[in-house]
């Protein structure tokens, strides 16, 4: 194995003006589950926090739906409908998933519209007279025989099965023999070698980039980029007996929904910045991808992260075991906000993990209701009843009364933010959290009332300056709690939002005299 640079941080370096983040487009054979969701959440925290840090109109996060392919028709066929017909239903209940989730998305790309099928014809005029770095056709026709599944829409070798299987549908491949368009990938191993290794091109975790390189090493194969008898996709231009293979028309959408390389939200947001994928199909993002990229001549993606896998109560999700969890399920169970705190704080993003229905009711109890909205709760309720529910005037020495170092844990948030580490940059929070109840119970305010109103007045301002804080941290994971907490500070939150993260980070920004408010419960107790 080559040695290989360390790891990069995915950052707004200096002088950075735009940050564009997306998320693989859903196949729409099923319904959206929580595997979906939890990518497309990781993505909705990572823009709204470029967003804090370089403007909202600097920061373009797109998902959207993958609608063709043999997989489509064949469930378009067994429901009694036109495919189209099909994939408008589908498409419409991710939409709807992705709103009660509150995703921010800028565009939501389907693979059926005219503008996306534009694109794609154009680049299949330009793929047919590109040329690869080692001066070959960068496609051509040719005969192919091979096993493929149509679960996966894709090729599967003999070494990839597992008892003359696919792995992860358990069906058996067909036999297909027919003539096709192949990428010629096999050009492409030495540049794409080179892009990974001098991190022009990232893929993380590492252990999913040593495992590109490891394919790269071994010897890359051409790929067929065309299909035979599939009437549900966009016709090859130039062969209208050939359709476009359902990988090759899906990955263009990352380029399609900026309105092509001619288009204005093309010039200004590609590359994109983080293509967030799972790792299941790693090598059509890290490989396919880019090699077609070379050869259209256009900038590859900075970065490929790639998240882990992840079981129900210790077993794969499936229909037949029954435990496929849909999003809607947990939002009406928890609500919006908790829903997304509890599918990223459970394990490392990019590395696989477990979650267990009752340990969520337990998460949700513990931190949510027990320390995040009982330390908002008490701080507002005792400023209420000290400081007729106003902000008091800080008068002590910030140093001699207050051990938090949050310039530290600002510093500490924003590299985990800007690594894709979003459980360890909960973890900062809830570290202040903690802080802040054990500060209360230290200091006991009930007793200063009685004995010094003026360390009083600096215990209650600290606590509702971090609760602030901890709110503006908090806001691209759980955007409308957030808000309230705002809110209940005595914030206009639209104005807070126009301001940048530098400026809202700053100590001392509660005002004397802001009127603030206890508010209702923020996470009810689950009983």
């Amino acid at each position: 194995m080559p040695k290989v640079k360390k790891e990069k941080p995915v950052s707004a370096a200096a002088g950075q003006e735009k940050f564009y983040v997306t998320t693989p487009i859903y196949y729409v054979n099923d319904v959206p589950h929580i595997g979906h969701a939890y990518t497309t959440i990781a993505a909705d925290v990572l823009a709204r926090y470029y967003r804090m840090l370089l403007g909202g109109d600097n920061v373009y996060l797109l998902t959207g739906t993958d609608e063709h392919g043999a997989k489509i028709a064949q469930a378009a066929e067994k429901n009694k409908m036109s495919p189209q017909e099909f994939v408008d239903q589908k498409a419409a209940e991710f939409q709807m998933a992705w709103d009660r989730l509150d995703i921010s998305n800028n565009d939501f790309i389907r693979t059926t519209e005219k503008r996306h099928e534009k694109v794609v014809v154009d680049f299949w005029k330009k793929l047919k007279t590109a040329k690869t770095p080692l001066k070959n056709d960068a496609i051509y026709e040719a005969e192919y025989e091979g096993l493929y599944c149509v679960g996966c829409e894709a090729f599967k070798t003999e070494t990839e099965l597992v008892d003359g299987k696919c792995p992860d549908h358990k069906t058996k491949c067909e036999v297909v023999k027919e003539k096709n368009w192949f990428l010629r990938l096999s050009n492409y191993g030495k540049t794409l070698n080179d892009l990974i290794m001098s991190g022009e091109m990232q893929i993380l975790p590492l252990e999913r980039r040593n495992e590109i390189l490891g394919l790269i090493k071994t010897g890359l194969k051409d790929v067929a980029i065309s299909r035979q008898n599939v009437k549900w996709g966009i016709p090859v231009p130039f062969d209208k007996k050939q359709t476009t293979y359902v990988w090759v028309d899906a990955l263009s959408n990352y380029i399609s929904a900026l309105g092509g390389p001619k288009g204005k939200l093309y010039k200004k947001f590609w590359p994109a910045d983080v293509h967030i994928t799972g790792k299941d199909i790693i090598k059509f993002h890290s490989l396919i991808w880019p090699a077609m990229l070379l050869a259209l001549k256009l900038p590859l993606p900075k970065m490929i992260f790639c998240h882990g896998f992840f079981t129900i109560d210790g077993q794969k999700m499936s229909k037949t075991i029954g435990n496929v969890i849909a999003p809607d399920e947990l939002v009406t169970k928890y609500g919006t906000d908790a829903t997304r705190y509890l599918l990223l704080s459970q394990f490392g993003f990019g590395t696989d993990g477990d979650f267990s229905k009752e340990r969520l009711d337990n998460i949700y109890n513990a931190a949510l209701a027990n320390e995040l909205g009982n330390l908002v709760s008490r701080v507002l309720a005792m400023t209420e009843k000290y400081f007729n529910a106003t902000v008091p005037e800080f008068q002590v020495d910030y140093d001699k009364y207050f051990a938090f170092d949050l310039k530290t844990d600002w510093e500490r948030y924003d590299f985990f933010m800007k690594n894709l580490k979003f459980e360890e940059a909960l973890n900062v929070i809830w570290e202040n959290i903690r802080r802040c109840n054990a500060y209360i119970d230290k200091e006991k305010p009930w007793e200063l009332a009685k004995q010094n109103r003026d360390v009083l007045a600096d215990v209650i301002y600290n606590l509702l300056e971090t609760i602030r804080q901890t709110a503006i941290m908090l806001m691209p994971f759980m955007p409308q709690k957030a808000d309230k907490i705002l809110e209940l500070l005595g914030y206009e939150v639209e104005k807070v939002k126009e301001q940048k993260l530098d400026d809202l980070r700053k100590w001392s920004i509660l005002r004397k005299g802001q009127a603030v408010e206890k508010g209702d419960i923020l996470f009810p107790k689950l009983t």
